[in-house]
């Protein structure tokens, strides 16, 4: 099922989706102990992670019980620049009291092939329990883009992706590890994607989905999006 909340603000969705998140990672480690989340790469999701790592937002999470993957990863050092792990440690990893073995990165130094192989054996067989993603303009989502050969690859947890922008290497999870996932959770902002958001509701509501966005839905549980009102601004009767 989807669940849609629009905001009035990129500023108002970074904060309701890390109050979002800390509750969901919460709820999962008083049900279970431990809690299995997979954060997402990319520009729009770091100010959720600052938001996250503020004490009034995510003070509630034990950090020690969460253990934490990656949607994917460019294929470059763990300090470049373009690296996922790079950001989200910088936004959130060092500004909690989470244990440096409870992050599981992937490992870019190494080569898509190599590092998509030792990410499966990371990910083992345990489903997901929280999977946070943006929404590229294209509609693609973690590393999954349209037409790539990486959306179908229904047997493997991590495979190799390439990008159509640099850096192209790239390892990603594969569509049924997200959907397997007990919430997949969305973050989208900005008019650049409002016209590709309302395409991707529209194969939603169709049932005829080809975009990876609109493939990722949970099929356990709860596919939350997070939009501003840019973003949310053409999606009228599609939502």
């Amino acid at each position: 099922m989807d669940r849609l909340t629009v905001l009035p603000s990129p500023t108002d969705v970074a904060l309701a989706s890390a109050r979002a998140v800390a509750g969901a990672l919460s709820a999962v480690v008083a049900e279970k102990g431990r809690c299995r989340l997979a954060l997402a790469g990319g520009s729009t999701p770091r100010a959720t992670y600052e938001q996250l790592a503020v004490p009034d937002v995510g003070g509630s999470v034990d950090w020690t019980s969460v253990d934490v993957f990656f949607g994917d990863e460019r294929m470059v050092p763990p300090e470049d620049v373009a690296s996922n792990y790079r950001m989200a440690r910088e936004a959130l990893f060092e500004r909690v009291q989470i244990p440096p073995g409870n992050v599981h990165r992937i490992s870019g130094e190494l080569g898509a092939e190599e590092a998509a192989r030792r990410y499966v054996a990371e990910l083992g067989a345990e489903p997901l329990d929280l999977v946070l993603l943006g929404m590229g303009d294209d509609g693609h989502v973690a590393s999954l883009f349209p037409g790539s050969r990486a959306l179908e690859a229904p047997h493997a947890p991590a495979v190799p992706s390439e990008a159509p922008v640099p850096p192209h290497s790239r390892v990603t999870l594969s569509l049924p590890v997200i959907k397997s996932a007990s919430v997949v959770l969305l973050i989208v902002t900005g008019p650049g994607k409002a016209a590709r958001l309302r395409e991707v509701f529209g194969e939603r509501r169709s049932g005829k989905v080809a975009l990876p966005a609109a493939r990722v839905g949970s099929v356990t549980g709860e596919t939350d999006w997070f939009v501003d009102a840019a973003a949310a601004a053409l999606l009228g009767e599609v939502a």
